[in-house]
């Protein structure tokens, strides 16, 4: 049975992103924090590392929060929020992810938003990208702070929303 979190469920918890087709929960593990959500995990993501070991889930369902956590610039709290999420993904675990796409009226228009997030962000979480760019294009190199490592299954950054999935490759 694959095991799932939806981070930053609020009080909508359907699926919008699947690797396989499933439209429904397998075993799922949701975290908010607000607890008026009711959510399984009380857990503000800005406050560090998930509450979860190592290796836990197959899969990390996260629709419209990520532009509410971190800052725009702020590089050491996005390669350490994706370092945690691959930490806590199983080996080929997946990260379902959608925001507003840079594009949206709602990516600065809403005051809560504290970064945008882009397709050319996701070359920074790919080791190979490091390892193909570095050197040889204006690629800037995190490896002495990100270790972790993602490959992209799927982007699309439309008029609205941006939505990719990325695979945990340990």
């Amino acid at each position: 049975m694959k095991k799932e979190l939806l981070i930053g469920c609020g009080s909508k918890w359907d699926k919008r992103l699947t690797c396989d087709g499933s439209k429904d929960w397998s075993d799922l593990t949701t975290l908010d924090y607000n607890a008026d959500h009711k959510p399984n995990v009380v857990w503000d993501l800005m406050q560090g590392n998930l509450p979860f070991p190592d290796n836990t889930f197959d899969e990390i369902h996260a629709y419209e929060v990520l532009e509410h956590t971190g800052s725009q610039g702020d590089y050491r709290f996005f390669f350490k929020q994706f370092s945690d999420f691959w930490r806590v993904l199983k080996p080929g675990g997946h990260l379902l992810a959608t925001c507003p796409s840079k594009h949206s009226i709602w990516a600065l228009g809403d005051p809560s938003h504290t970064r945008i997030l882009v397709k050319e962000n996701l070359v920074f979480l790919s080791q190979k990208a490091y390892a193909d760019q570095v050197g040889k294009t204006s690629m800037s190199d995190f490896r002495n702070i990100y270790t972790a490592n993602f490959e992209p299954s799927f982007v699309d950054e439309g008029e609205e929303t941006f939505m990719f999935v990325l695979r945990a490759i340990k």
